[in-house]
């Protein structure tokens, strides 16, 4: 909570540094003075920015929200619509990069100073070097100009009704969600190696395989559980980046989630709908982060009967 209330304050203080003026930007420069003062009013800048700042998070806990002035709607009906979005496309990039990345550590490591550890370090090099808005933009052109496979933009939304369907909307985010999990893959591909490296190289392993069982067996029943404490810390921190980091993706593929949202409400100076977003994002990473350290008291039990 005190993290939340840190970055409400933050949020707050840098859109009140920015230049420009709301009501300006909304009028247009042939408004005139008397125009300029009473939309001032309207949206509540005449009034110091600490008091601003209080009505805004008072209203937050009241479960209330500003209202729009691009769109004039409340800022949660229009958070809430574009979640819908921003979710499923992050939900997806995160499944891509779980087992692809934990596939691809899990064989590395067991092909330790091997030609397969060597092509997977090289290949997760290659996607830490690629940026997300440069493998969209490729994607693009393989999948939809060249191959005509995916459509390059767009979202038909995930109702019968308006003209889509849950197939054709999976179809729509599944080229913006490979984009938004290949620098991901490549961390989460380089961490999960080294953490089974790691457990491999400890006494139980040694015991297990005296025992009679197999590499594999090791492997998977022994050394991928406890090798998965730091692969936790780095999911959670790769989930919050994907909800986050989805706003140039969406932009790319012209889709109307929370990033174009943003970019939206940036463009015509809407800084209600921008702290609101931003707040929300930041909830849900701490959300995120608080939901990870639980999970390495059900994943390692040391953790728990240490009190850590």
């Amino acid at each position: 909570m005190l993290t939340l209330v840190v970055t409400s304050l933050a949020v707050f203080w840098m859109l009140e540094v920015l230049p420009g003026n709301a009501a300006q930007v909304i009028l247009g420069d042939t408004a005139t003075p008397q125009a300029l003062v009473q939309l001032q009013i309207q949206l509540g800048l005449d009034k110091p920015a600490p008091l601003r700042y209080l009505d805004w998070i008072g209203h937050l806990l009241q479960g209330q929200t500003d209202t729009s002035t691009a769109y004039a709607a409340p800022t949660s009906e229009l958070i809430l619509e574009r979640l819908k979005v921003t979710l499923p496309l992050a939900g997806m990039a995160m499944c891509i990069t779980v087992v692809v990345a934990i596939a691809a550590g899990i064989y590395a490591a067991s092909q330790h100073h091997r030609w397969g550890d060597t092509g997977v370090m090289a290949m997760s090099q290659l996607g830490l070097s690629i940026p997300n808005f440069w493998l969209a933009i490729l994607l693009i052109l393989i999948f939809a100009v060249k191959l005509g496979w995916f459509s390059a933009g767009g979202f038909p939304g995930w109702s019968q009704a308006s003209g889509g369907g849950f197939w054709r909307s999976l179809q729509a985010i599944f080229l913006p969600a490979c984009a938004l999990a290949g620098v991901q893959i490549a961390i989460l591909t380089r961490v999960t190696r080294s953490a089974v490296i790691d457990c491999m190289r400890e006494d139980y392993v040694r015991t297990a395989r005296a025992k009679g069982l197999s590499k594999n067996q090791v492997l998977w029943r022994h050394v991928l559980q406890n090798a998965m404490v730091p692969i936790l810390t780095i999911l959670g921190l790769q989930l919050g980046n994907l909800i986050t980091g989805a706003i140039i993706v969406e932009n790319v593929f012209v889709l109307p989630g929370i990033g174009r949202l943003v970019f939206q409400a940036i463009a015509n100076r809407d800084m209600c709908v921008v702290r609101d977003v931003v707040l929300l994002l930041a909830a849900m990473v701490i959300a995120i982060n608080f939901t990870v350290d639980v999970l390495y008291a059900m994943v390692d039990p040391r953790l728990s009967r240490r009190g850590v």
